[in-house]
């Protein structure tokens, strides 16, 4: 990418020459692994670090172009890098089980790179993205230090803010598509979990501020609405969306009292589905005004659709925590559930103690996985050179990150479905899908579903919102039929987008 006249050149970029097989088809592409700078009134502030796949092809321009991140805040891309739809990925168990060390990785023959072209992009602060010193003596002195070292690592506080966030992911996308004279290529973009939340807000801002317009936007395990992730005695919807995730993930251990023919596990949900929308939410909104044989009712449905005791479920008055599912569902057998995938069980380390103390083994026990993956394929495969540590999810960030309404009046929550509605209004022709694991307890698959039915979209634009959901937990993506299975899908969205 030709380099900015007065950016610094503080670090050296990699590009490198691949072929991908798919079976009978040979993908040549080119891997730009580099840094971009991104500008603050004219001056340096920061180098975002990014991966470019693009296909040796002859009208490249035709081809279709993805912008990819991940979430936390606090994520880096490799998630969906090295897990979904880069060309190499990490090996898992069929069903999303953690294999043991040491760390494979293998050809991704379900990579999106079949149908387009990929960027995936390292918010700052996380990867191998770092802000730029702001004084000229230490930027000049930052400069000469190709590699800077943790230790000399300038704040990048300033970016770990909604907004600021946003504009710096838009600036990115913009500086990329003139250097590599991509503006007339079908763009999308994909962002998992925070990364949902990401897209939702740049559907709108992107074509709005940026003059960037889209053909798909793709919301993976999305967190859309921040008031339906804290459920309280005052805020009911909350605890109605994790019902059929608790549903689904009861069933899938065989805890349920089934609500069709044993086994049927989309009967199962949809029973559940109901069961949240036409009798949690109004027993809860109710209040004391409730009978003690309407509440006691409602609970032992509860309790037979989720797999809890009723004596759980009433002591809880019908609201149940993903914390106490995952503890409760299988204390019996001192086993806990995960949080981001409830049909992959852990030993409890202090079965005896009042309150679950030990790591969700569906989130920290990626960790090892990851990171691993990432390194190698950066470092060996791509060969970049840097002394910089690769911060796959930095909790710093996530500690640190500024929710600033900005004028905004809605409870003290921030939300993103009002801006994918404004996009979607923006541009009609714009293809939406949100894509959900069953399992996912964190960012439950019927929150989607029930905020894309309040979304009140004109019916010229409802046929371009899709929902769909996978076996699988948060990254359902990890379960080898599920992968399969959304490769297809994504393959005719992308097909649907583009013609």
């Amino acid at each position: 990418m030709p380099e900015t006249p007065d950016s610094p050149v503080t670090r050296k970029s990699s590009i490198t020459q691949h072929t991908l097989s798919l079976g009978e088809q040979q993908i040549s592409y080119t891997a730009i692994a580099e840094w971009q700078t991104l500008f603050e009134d004219e001056k340096p502030v920061a180098e975002m670090f990014h991966v470019a796949y693009l296909a040796d092809v002859k009208e490249a321009s035709q081809r279709p172009l993805t912008f990819v991140f991940n979430g936390g805040p606090g994520a880096a891309s490799a998630y969906l890098h090295m897990g979904a739809l880069g060309p190499k990925r990490v090996y898992f168990g069929g069903n999303g089980s953690l294999p043991k060390p040491p760390v494979r990785v293998v050809d991704n023959v379900e990579s999106w790179l079949s149908f387009t072209d990929l960027v995936f992009i390292d918010p700052i602060g996380t990867g191998f993205s770092r802000s730029l010193p702001q004084d000229k003596d230490d930027r000049d002195k930052h400069s000469e230090k190709t590699n800077t070292p943790e230790a000399d690592k300038p704040k990048e506080i300033e970016f770990w803010e909604v907004e600021r966030d946003l504009k710096a992911l838009g600036e990115f996308i913009q500086r990329f598509l003139s250097g590599h004279k991509r503006w007339l290529s079908p763009i999308f973009i994909a962002g998992e979990s925070y990364g949902g939340f990401r897209v939702a807000r740049l559907a709108r801002k992107l074509q709005q501020e940026f003059g960037v317009g889209l053909s798909g936007a793709i919301l993976i395990s999305p967190a859309l609405e921040f008031s339906l992730l804290e459920g309280s005695d005052y805020n009911l919807t909350a605890w109605a969306t994790l019902i059929p995730s608790f549903a689904a993930a009861a069933a899938h251990h065989n805890r349920v009292q089934w609500a069709g023919e044993p086994g049927d596990l989309q009967a199962h949900i949809a029973a559940a589905e109901r069961f949240a929308r036409a009798t949690l939410i109004p027993l809860l909104a109710m209040g004391d005004t409730v009978t003690s044989d309407e509440r006691q009712i409602a609970y032992q449905q509860l309790a037979g659709l989720i797999g809890l005791p009723v004596k759980l479920v009433e002591k809880q008055a019908g609201r149940i925590s993903i914390e106490v599912f995952a503890r409760e569902l299988l204390r019996d057998e001192e086993r806990i559930v995960g949080l981001y995938d409830a049909s992959i069980t852990a030993i409890d380390p202090f079965p005896d103690r009042i309150t679950y103390q030990g790591s969700d083994p569906t989130l920290d026990g990626l960790d090892r996985l990851f990171t691993g993956a990432i390194n190698s394929h950066l470092r060996d495969t791509l060969g970049v050179e840097t002394d910089l540590s690769y911060h796959l999810l930095n909790l710093e960030i996530f500690k640190a990150w500024k929710f600033d309404l900005k004028g905004e009046f809605k409870q003290g929550f921030l939300g993103s479905v009002d801006d994918l509605r404004a996009g979607m209004a923006l541009n009609p022709y714009m293809q939406v899908y949100i894509a959900h694991g069953l399992f996912d307890l964190v960012t439950s698959y019927f929150a989607s579903k029930h905020l894309a039915d309040l979304m009140k979209l004109n019916p010229e634009i409802r046929p371009n919102l899709s929902v769909k959901y996978f076996q699988g937990g948060h990254m359902f993506y990890t379960w080898d039929e599920s992968r399969c299975s959304w490769l297809a899908q994504m393959k005719a969205f992308y097909q649907n987008a583009t013609v």
